[in-house]
């Protein structure tokens, strides 16, 4: 698939999986939540994501990729702790909401990466990943996480 490794491949089809899973997630429930089935599908899809790619090391060694897979790990560990031990009182929900939804921006972070650098094939949009046009690409992604992140808190507050 596009040049890759069965690594390669069954990581991209597991993150493929568990960003949808997410995108899906929060357009219909507002949040994710590992109390629900579909919140615990996602967390592990997510962590299997970010544990197959420790093993990949198409740009040569441990780099910009494997730092965001442990953030991303990070992220979600975060989400889940302050959900499941209702930590910071009332806020709890907010934050909680907040740190699952930064998973699926370090999701989305590498995807626009490789598939602006990947495809068309023969002929990628970039050339490579430090292309600037991937620095505006992410802006544009942390704006759409801002913004997500707003109308949850909002949300969650009204409720």
């Amino acid at each position: 698939m596009l040049g890759m490794g069965l690594l390669g491949t069954v990581h991209t089809l597991i993150g493929l999986t568990a960003l949808l899973l997410g995108i899906v997630i929060s357009l219909a429930k507002g949040r994710i939540r590992i109390a629900e089935g579909s919140g615990k599908a996602y967390a592990l899809l997510t962590a299997i994501t970010c544990l197959t790619s420790l093993g990949i090391y198409e740009h040569g060694g441990f780099g910009k990729p494997h730092v965001l897979a442990i953030l991303t790990l990070l992220a979600l560990a975060f989400a889940v702790t302050v959900e499941v031990k209702h930590l910071f009182s009332r806020n709890g929900a907010r934050i909680s909401a907040v740190a699952w939804s930064l998973t699926i921006l370090f999701h989305l972070i590498p995807g626009v990466t490789e598939t602006s650098t990947r495809l068309p094939l023969g002929a990628p949009l970039l050339p490579n990943a430090d292309a600037p046009q991937l620095q505006v690409a992410y802006l544009g992604l942390f704006a759409l996480f801002c913004l997500g992140a707003f109308f949850q808190v909002r949300h969650i507050k009204a409720a």
